[in-house]
Parts: structure tokens; C-alpha cells; sequence
């Protein structure tokens, strides 16, 4: 017995060595991070990869630039690229065939603003462009008259116009002009998330002017991401965001203008043809970007009354709603995330449970 404790003795401290050296790795591996940011959607676009070497974590990024650029040349509603030759085709009557990508997006849309009721809606670019917020700056000026606008509401414009057969894209409706700015990000974000899980990278987060989708973990903790206060310098709370969440928010603080004391915000309500007004910011926590950001613009649209049962019929469980006034309201799902930034939130959160037996809507190809 004697004789073997040396050498019980001699292989645990070879083991204690070899797993400190494989601890040692492990956090050195950790600790390395790449960035880089990319500048499409009208925003800046941040990449972060944790854990990777450099070489294989330039690789991945260069990828996603490559993938996003090319969804803004293709997806842009005002500028020369495959979504503007779609847009002419449908104003003249006729079908276009798109890429696999594009009609997929808009299948996406066409389903989404069904279960919106329409209040999300990418078929009102007509609108979103006789504002003015097309563009990547804000518009100024006067806003377009009151006639205008009427003219465009009344000729209907819907996504449920549309059919879809393959990448053939057609509209019963001359009226449609894409836009996809509602939830070009979060669509855009999902498929760049995807590249990356494609090319074996495990840590990362993709953050678009605050919508983030995340993959894994920062390190040995969540990723932690903020909800910007809009009417202050700051935020109103955070949340720690598990591997494969997003959470996407649409505000009217950032995209407006100013018109006699006026201000007008680039969320157009379908049925009206004019700005929201009464909500300043919509954060939804899913996990898919494309129906965040579009259940985002939608519950901004429905307002104080009816969001929630928007919300159920999207298919979203955590929303975060700050009004005009500077209420807070959040569903259930929600509050158990957030986070107060510092020792409280702004304003107390009124919780508003999401209410049972809405009926799903038929919203089928």
C-alpha cells in the first residue's frame, strides 16, 4: 500500500496540471473576441464572435458583410435592385420572377401581416414614400396633403394581394409597392445568424441599431442587452438574452420630422395613412427577428387597445410598450426578464397578462 501512494500522488498532480492546462485553453479561447461593423438598413451593423480564432472569426464576419450587403441591394424599395424591378412590375401589371430569398421574405410578410390584422403591412410603400421615409435620412417639409393620403388608403393596398407561386411574385392590386423596412432587419439578422451557425461559430451576437439576435453565451455569462429609454439618454431596463433569442424594438424617436411644432414618426398606420402617435416604443423578446421586428411596428400601430390580442395573434409572448406619456406596460413573460438599469425602472410597470382564447387566424398561402 505503502509503495503505490507515490504514484497515486505523482498521476493526481498530473491530472491537476493537465486540467489546469486545459482550463487555461479554454479561457484563453474564451476570451478572444472580433468586431467589426457594417453599415446596411440605413443602420450600423455590429458583429461580435467570442471564443474564436481570428482568421476563422474574419472569415465568418466577411461572410455575414457579404450576405448583408446583398440583402440591402436586394431588398432596398427605392433604390435600383431586384425588390424596385418588382415594385415597377406590379405598378404595370405584371409578375415577376425573384430569388429563392426575396419570395420567401415576402411570404414571411404576406403571413405576418395576416396575423397582424394588417397592421403590419409591407404593401403601403406607397405611403411610407409620399411621407417621405424612404430614405435613409429623415424627410423635411411639409407633410403630404390631406387628399394624397386618401387617395392611397383607399386604393387598398395589402399584402394579401399578393401571390406567391415559387419565386413568382404577382399582385391583383396595382397598388402595392413593397417596402420592407417594417422587418427587412429582422429577417436580414435571422439568415446572417444562420451563416454563422452554418460556418461552426457557437458565440456571436448581430446587433442592428439595438436589434440584436444572439447566438450561445458572452463568455461564461448571457449575453445582456438594453432597451433605450426614448425620451432620455439611456435605457429603461435590460435583459439577459439566452442562446437563440432576439430582441427587436420599433420607436418613433429616432425617424421623424418636424412640421410647425408638429412631429410626424415613420410608423404609418395602414388603415389611417398617417404617423402613430400615442406609443413611442415597442420592444418585443422572441426568438425569431422577423416576427419581433414586424410584431414590433404592429403592436405600435394597434396601440393601448388591442395589442394584446395582436400580440397572442402573432405569436409573441414578451412585449415591453412605453406610451406618449412615459407608462410602461409589459406582458407577464416580459417582467420576469426585465431588468431595472441602476435602482429602479423609470416608471412603475403596469403588467398586462395576455389574454386566452383568441382564434388563431387563417392566414394559409
Amino acid at each position: 500500500m505503502t509503495e503505490r501512494r507515490p504514484k497515486l500522488v505523482a498521476l493526481g498532480l498530473v491530472l491537476v496540471c493537465v486540467l489546469a492546462v486545459l482550463w487555461a485553453a479554454r479561457a484563453s479561447r474564451q476570451d478572444r473576441v472580433h468586431r467589426e461593423t457594417l453599415y446596411v438598413f440605413g443602420t450600423l451593423v455590429e458583429v461580435e464572435i467570442r471564443g474564436e480564432d481570428t482568421d476563422r472569426a474574419q472569415a465568418a464576419t466577411a461572410a455575414v458583410g457579404r450576405l448583408l450587403q446583398s440583402l440591402h441591394e436586394d431588398w432596398h424599395a427605392w433604390r435600383p435592385g431586384l425588390l424596385g424591378d418588382l415594385n415597377t412590375a406590379i405598378a404595370e401589371g405584371r409578375g415577376l420572377t425573384v430569388d429563392d430569398r426575396l419570395a420567401g421574405v415576402l411570404r414571411d410578410g404576406r403571413r405576418l401581416s395576416c396575423e397582424s390584422g394588417g397592421l403590419f403591412d409591407p404593401a403601403i410603400g406607397g405611403l411610407i414614400g409620399l411621407w417621405g421615409f424612404h430614405a435613409d435620412t429623415p424627410p423635411t417639409g411639409a407633410p403630404p396633403s390631406a387628399d394624397r393620403v386618401a387617395a392611397l388608403v383607399a386604393a387598398r393596398p395589402r399584402m394579401t394581394d399578393l401571390r406567391i407561386d415559387g419565386a413568382r411574385i404577382s399582385s391583383t392590386n396595382p397598388a402595392v409597392q413593397l417596402d420592407l423596412g417594417g422587418f427587412a432587419k429582422g429577417a436580414a439578422l435571422d439568415l446572417a445568424a444562420a451563416e454563422l451557425q452554418a460556418m461552426g461559430i457557437e458565440n456571436a451576437v448581430l446587433n442592428a441599431g439595438g436589434d440584436v439576435n444572439v447566438l450561445g453565451t458572452h463568455g461564461d455569462r448571457p449575453w445582456r442587452v438594453a432597451i433605450r429609454d426614448p425620451f432620455v439618454w439611456g435605457a429603461v431596463a435590460a435583459i439577459a438574452l439566452r442562446p437563440g433569442e432576439v430582441l427587436y424594438t420599433s420607436g418613433n424617436y429616432e425617424r421623424y420630422f418636424e412640421h410647425e411644432g408638429e412631429r410626424f414618426a415613420h410608423i404609418i398606420d395602414p388603415r389611417t395613412g398617417y404617423p402613430v402617435r400615442e406609443i413611442v416604443s415597442v420592444s418585443v423578446l422572441d426568438t425569431n427577428g422577423a416576427r419581433a421586428d414586424a410584431a414590433a411596428t404592429a403592436l405600435s400601430v394597434a396601440g393601448t387597445q388591442g395589442w394584446a390580442e395582436v400580440a397572442v395573434a402573432m405569436g409573441v409572448q414578451g412585449v415591453l410598450m412605453i406610451t406618449d406619456s412615459g407608462a410602461l406596460l409589459a406582458t407577464p413573460q416580459m417582467m420576469q426578464r426585465l431588468e431595472p438599469v441602476g435602482d429602479a425602472f423609470p416608471a412603475p410597470v403596469e403588467v398586462v397578462p395576455l389574454p386566452a382564447g383568441v382564434p388563431a387566424p387563417s392566414c394559409g398561402e
